[in-house]
């Protein structure tokens, strides 16, 4: 019984670990997005739209007249906690916050309100370590806060609670899955199905113009990274990481995101984070590393 559960404690840990660096490269190629132009819609448009493109064909395979046997109401709660609702919400947070808040306080929201909701709604223990571990992530995110007010203002803080919005909403999205006990494919493949609705809304409100205007490449960009791996890769990376470590401990792995990110961002961007955004990255490891053990 030994080996068959540490292969499949092994296997965990890779997909949690892989959505993460899917994620944090997410981060970073909306940070580019923003900085030449492009829009929190424009970016969510090409995060929601092309993944739904992709596994339409899934979909249908599978029956839609059900949701792949999700059912449509739970469906649309899932996609708006996975989907347009929280990609638009976080591409917003760019507006106002340099990649290092962005890419270290919502992994790390996500993380503390993950440990939260699974100890409260799926009633799964909380050891003191871990719960001492989520203590260590808020002072972290709290420094983060204050070089935000300090360099940024009011703006900065704002932008600092729409990335813990997001974390929030992904914490939701993860705990629901485990709840409802609802297969990582039929997850991805409902979720990004029903996120292609954004196209009409996107066409009505800000037609494609302006979009076509930034180039194939950029558009390319966007569509791979977000729409791809940052969205349908991840998020059945992440789900197969619940289903095999459960939803507490694979919580945890949005953590991963804040050092990924701010790596592939100085290598990809040149971003370099200030010494407060480490500090706070700093304190939040030690939070994570504590999350980890029982």
């Amino acid at each position: 019984m030994t080996a068959p559960t540490s292969r499949t404690t092994v296997v965990g840990v890779l997909c949690g670990a892989g959505a993460a660096v899917l994620w944090a490269a997410g981060f970073v190629a909306a940070r580019h997005g923003i900085d030449i132009g492009l829009t929190a819609s424009d970016i969510t448009f090409h995060r929601c739209f092309w993944a739904g493109l992709v596994l339409l064909p899934l979909a249908r395979r599978d029956g839609l007249a059900d949701l792949n046997g999700i059912g449509w109401g739970r469906g649309l709660v899932l996609t708006f906690l996975g989907g347009p609702g929280i990609a638009f919400v976080s591409y917003s947070g760019f507006h106002l916050v340099p990649l290092g808040h962005g890419g270290v306080i919502q992994p790390s929201s996500a993380a503390l309100f993950g440990l939260l909701l699974a100890t409260v709604v799926l009633l799964e223990r909380l050891p003191p370590r871990r719960a001492a571990g989520a203590g260590v992530i808020v002072v972290g995110l709290c420094v983060i806060g204050a070089e935000a007010i300090a360099t940024i203002g009011a703006n900065g803080l704002l932008g600092d609670a729409m990335f813990a919005l997001a974390g929030l909403m992904f914490a939701g999205f993860g705990t629901l899955l485990r709840r409802w006990r609802v297969p990582p494919m039929r997850a991805t493949v409902a979720v990004s199905v029903l996120s292609m609705a954004v196209l009409p809304v996107y066409w009505g409100l800000f037609g494609f113009e302006r979009l076509i205007a930034f180039g194939l490449w950029e558009n390319l960009l966007q569509a791979v990274i977000q729409g791809l791996l940052a969205g349908p890769a991840a998020i059945y990376l992440f789900t197969r990481a619940i289903v095999m470590l459960g939803a507490g401990r694979a919580s945890v792995f949005p953590t991963l995101v804040p050092p990924s990110t701010l790596l592939i961002g100085w290598l990809a961007l040149g971003t370099l984070p200030t010494w407060m955004q480490l500090l706070g990255l700093v304190i939040v490891l030690a939070g994570f590393r504590l999350t980890l053990r029982n």
